[in-house]
């Protein structure tokens, strides 16, 4: 049976699990293997000749993995070229089901070099490929105040971004702004005493989200899973902020994120899937109580359709 790992605990694992596999000796994908429990989980289901194709972009995850099963092919690359990768390994007649668990991972959050929790004093990166150029102290040091607030603003939905912003520009005047503690002393004065954690929540969630190119990286896998999935193919996936779950949904419903309706001649809605849930699948109390983690996961599950996308 696969085991959990102290590296980062699946959420929602028997759920999207028992959701993507239809087929035994079919071919799937881990688009984002982390601490590899889906992983394992999936493999413990599949027979001899089913085939998994793991990703993961962050290097530690790599060197982290411990399964060895031949049937896992894995993959260090951004979800986003799941196309790609696919047609490469030869999958070109499709695959059956596509998993993505779009979380940060625990190793991520409890690694204090990697800069992603407010918890440590430690720089500023948040870089889930540590080989790209941009980090979160580089967008703090070298954005306008308005490119700030602009994220800000509509990745963190951070109130009072625009003073946010300003006392960011002002701070970095003095000094650059290079460590979570540089950070907290910016914008200690507009911190709310009563929410202050919720509060950095957000900006920290926004600047991640900026740092990565989330929102472009999941637009193109969306597009890339409705291209590659086989006809009856499975789409999972977990989301943990309303941003990234609604552009899901709309993908789901339309077959854009954006969610425009677009018909065809006969007055069809033209969308590559149809959705097995109606309304997300959410943890149990008993997950959330064993991994707080857990409490803001929704798991959407959708199935495509005969027609292409």
């Amino acid at each position: 049976m696969a085991t959990l790992t102290a590296y980062h605990t699946p959420v929602l694992l028997h759920e999207s699990v028992d959701a993507l596999i239809t087929d035994d000796g079919g071919i799937y994908a881990d688009a984002t293997f982390g601490g590899g429990g889906h992983s394992a989980a999936i493999l413990d289901r599949l027979g001899k000749t089913g085939r998994l194709l793991a990703f993961d972009q962050d290097e530690d995850a790599i060197r982290n993995n411990s399964i060895t099963d031949p049937r896992l092919t894995l993959i260090r690359s951004n979800f986003r070229f799941i196309l790609n990768f696919a047609l490469h390994e030869g999958f070109r007649d499709g695959i059956d089901g596509i998993l993505a668990d779009l979380g940060v991972s625990s190793h991520q959050f409890d690694t204090a070099g990697r800069g992603f929790s407010f918890r440590f004093d430690a720089p500023l990166d948040m870089r889930m490929n540590t080989g790209s150029d941009t980090d979160a102290a580089d967008i703090l040091n070298n954005y306008s105040m308005e490119d700030l607030e602009r994220v800000l603003r509509l990745y963190g939905e951070v109130e009072n971004s625009r003073k946010l912003s300003s006392l960011v520009c002002k701070a970095r005047e003095k000094k650059p702004i290079c460590t979570t503690g540089d950070l907290y002393e910016a914008i200690e004065t507009i911190l709310p005493k009563t929410a202050e954690h919720k509060f950095l929540a957000k900006i920290y969630q926004a600047l991640r989200i900026e740092v990565n190119q989330e929102m472009k990286s999941l637009k193109q896998f969306l597009c890339g899973a409705a291209e590659v999935l086989k006809p009856g193919g499975r789409l999972v996936i977990i989301t943990y902020h309303s941003l990234e779950d609604r552009m899901v949904k709309n993908f789901i419903k339309t077959g854009n994120v954006d969610g425009s309706v677009e018909k065809d001649i006969y007055g069809n809605l033209k969308t590559p899937f149809k959705a097995v849930n109606r309304k997300p699948i959410l943890p149990s109390e008993e997950e959330i109580s064993g991994n707080t983690r857990a409490r803001s996961a929704k798991l959407r599950v959708a199935e495509k359709t005969e027609g292409k996308s």
